[in-house]
Order: structure tokens, then C-alpha cells, then sequence
């Protein structure tokens, strides 16, 4: 049981050993390699740096100031999300970055904390009262429910337009637990999640042919084992080889043999469990998990509506993360291009995390309603 006083220390020490966990493996990833820059390793530091530092300042103040520019942020994030489908730097058959004063940035990384700031603030002042019946207005319904979707709606589409498949479906999976946090009816609730389901089968045309193709391979890797089937191949070795112990830092043959491609970013896990084995691999799950637990709670003991919504959202977005990161490396989930929060290097992605996770520290002091 870990006490609400100790929270914060224990967020700080949990997230501390991540990026431990994920500046080792990012060395060994670029060592004597010349596959993967080694600079990505001393961006990754000078990020851990920066990231720290932003914590601490966010875990103080008045948090309800981003309840304040929660609808401005949104703006933002819309913005620069149309802005980089018409000037962004296109690469690997997608159009996701492009470069401000010298430095690269992701908005479709930035878009994972104004939905979650955006839906904190929207449905903390707007509790949906709805029930699947006419007792509730079109009205009601239109306000509490359609207007966050088709807004929500809007993000989730132009970053499926870039492409990226695998954000888009984050944004919906954050909107969708939101929601139900917020006191949705249930009947309702279900009737939405059947809508969705039903609408499944028409994305199928909507997707790219290299979206498709990891799909299929997903359900059969040996449709394409040396194009789409064979990253998934070669980290399923690794982290298979790495058995209990693993085989050491910096001695993974599929890592420093260049078996393992992407191996810095979405397949950073895949170096985790050859060189440090299940043991290794358990213990990151465990530090992720302690972080989500506490978010949990400081949401459960939150009074602010505002508060308690951005709390789900965060150890939402983390834990999804995670487990969608982690099943594509396994072979478990289809490959969709999921970063590992604080391990896989990118500087946006790393920036956001910290972000939330300072904001989480915020939300752990004590508080009453403002």
C-alpha cells in the first residue's frame, strides 16, 4: 500500500529508473554502430535533463491554469496538425515532423496532451446526464456527446491523414475512457462502442497498403518474412533469446549484429529483453505499473472534476502506450508505430511525457474544489 504522502517520491523514483532503463538501452542500441547515430543517445540525456526539470516546475503552482487555456492548447495542436500535412518533412511514406528554429517537432505527439487538457476541461463542466432513453434531449446529446466527438473526431483525422494509425487510435482510446470517467450512461456508452465496432470493417478501406500489409503479416508473419513480417521476426528472436537473465548490456547479438531494425525507437523493448532478459522486461512493466497505480489513486482522491478527468487521462495514454508497444515487439498486437513512454527516443514524445507526468505531481498534493 503506498500511502498519498509518499506518492510523489515514489512518481519521481519510478520515472527516474525509465529513463535509466531507456538512456542504457539507447547507448547500446548506437554502440560502435554505424545503423544508428550515436547522437541519438546524447539527445535522448540532454532530454532527460530538460524532462526532469520540467517536472519539477509543473509539480508546483496552480494546476488549474491549464484548466484556463485547456481550449486554446486544442486550437494549437488542430493547427499545427494541418500545418505539418502542408509543410512537414515527409519520410518513410509519411508526413509527420517538421523543424522549428532547428529543432524537429511532432504534432501528433502534442495532440495526446491537448485532448486529454481539452476533454478534462469539456466534460469537467459539462457532466454528461444522459440515459438511452427520450428523456434525454437531442439537445443534451448533441452537446455532451456529439460536439467532443466531432471535435476529438477532427485530431483523430488529420493525424490518421499523415499517416499514423497508431496515435489516431490512441486519441480515440483516451476520448473513449474520458468519457466513461466523466459519467456517461452505460447504455449509452455500449451503444457508442457497438457503432464503433460495426464501422471497423469500413476502415479496412481507408488504410494505407503498407497498413495493410502489417495486418495481414500480423495474422500470418510468414506472408512477408524478409519486407513487413521481418522486424517482427527479428525482435520476437530477441526478446525470446534473452530468456531470464538476458545476454548483458551491450552483448545482444540481434542488436549489435544489426538484426533489429527501428531498434532505437519502436523497438527499443526488443534490446530491454535480449540484454536484460524477463527479469529485465518485468521490472520496467513493474515501474510503469506503480506510476499508473498512483495516477489512479490521485484521481480517486482528487475533488476537482477537472483534475480527476486529466489524471485517467494521463495513466491512460501511459498505459496504453505500453501495452500496445510492448504486444507489437511480442508479436502479440499488430505493428502500428507505438513509442515506449521514456524509453524509445523522440524528443516530442519524451517532452509530453514529462509534461504529464509533472502534471500528475501536481495533482498528487492535496486539494479541494477551486
Amino acid at each position: 500500500m503506498i500511502l498519498a504522502r509518499n506518492i510523489p517520491k515514489v512518481i519521481w523514483i519510478h520515472t527516474i529508473l525509465i529513463m535509466a532503463m531507456g538512456l542504457l538501452s539507447l547507448y547500446s542500441a548506437s554502440f560502435n554502430n554505424d545503423a544508428v547515430d550515436s547522437s541519438v543517445f546524447y539527445d535522448q540525456l540532454c532530454c532527460a535533463g530538460l524532462g526532469l526539470l520540467l517536472m519539477l516546475v509543473l509539480s508546483h503552482g496552480n494546476y488549474h491554469k491549464f484548466f484556463d487555456v485547456a481550449y486554446i492548447v486544442y486550437g494549437i495542436s488542430v493547427f499545427f496538425l494541418i500545418l505539418v500535412l502542408v509543410m512537414g518533412h515527409h519520410a518513410l511514406g509519411a508526413t509527420r515532423w517538421f523543424s522549428i528554429a532547428g529543432f524537429s517537432f511532432q504534432p501528433s505527439e502534442f495532440s495526446k496532451l491537448a485532448v486529454i487538457f481539452f476533454l478534462g476541461r469539456y466534460f469537467s463542466q459539462r457532466r454528461p446526464r444522459l440515459s438511452f432513453n427520450f428523456s434525454s434531449s437531442v439537445q443534451e446529446i448533441w452537446r455532451d456527446l456529439l460536439v467532443p466527438l466531432l471535435l476529438v473526431g477532427m485530431s483523430m483525422v488529420l493525424i490518421f491523414k499523415q499517416p499514423d494509425l497508431g496515435t489516431a487510435i490512441l486519441v480515440m482510446g483516451i476520448f473513449l475512457v474520458m468519457l466513461y470517467a466523466s459519467g456517461i450512461a452505460l447504455k449509452l456508452f455500449w451503444a457508442l462502442m457497438g457503432g464503433l465496432v460495426l464501422m471497423m470493417p469500413l476502415a479496412w478501406h481507408l488504410l494505407k497498403p503498407y497498413q495493410k500489409d502489417r495486418l495481414m503479416v500480423f495474422i500470418d508473419p510468414s506472408l512477408d518474412p524478409l519486407g513487413a513480417g521481418y522486424t517482427i521476426t527479428q525482435s520476437k528472436i530477441a526478446v525470446g533469446s534473452g530468456e531470464l537473465w538476458g545476454k548483458g548490456w551491450l552483448s545482444g547479438t540481434q542488436n549489435q549484429l544489426n538484426f533489429l531494425p527501428e531498434r532505437h525507437t519502436d523497438f527499443i523493448f526488443s534490446v530491454i529483453g535480449e540484454e536484460w532478459g524477463l527479469l529485465g522486461g518485468i521490472f520496467l512493466l513493474y515501474c510503469y505499473g506503480i506510476i499508473i497505480y498512483c495516477g489512479f489513486k490521485i484521481a480517486r482522491h482528487n475533488k476537482d472534476p477537472f483534475g480527476q478527468l486529466v489524471a485517467i487521462g494521463i495513466v491512460t495514454i501511459l498505459a496504453m502506450q505500453v501495452v500496445i508497444n510492448i504486444g507489437m515487439v511480442m508479436g502479440l498486437l499488430p505493428v502500428v508505430g507505438i513509442t515506449l513512454p521514456l524509453i524509445s527516443y523522440g524528443r516530442t514524445s519524451f517532452m509530453v511525457f514529462a509534461i504529464l507526468l509533472g502534471f500528475l505531481l501536481n495533482l498528487s498534493r492535496k486539494r479541494t474544489i477551486f
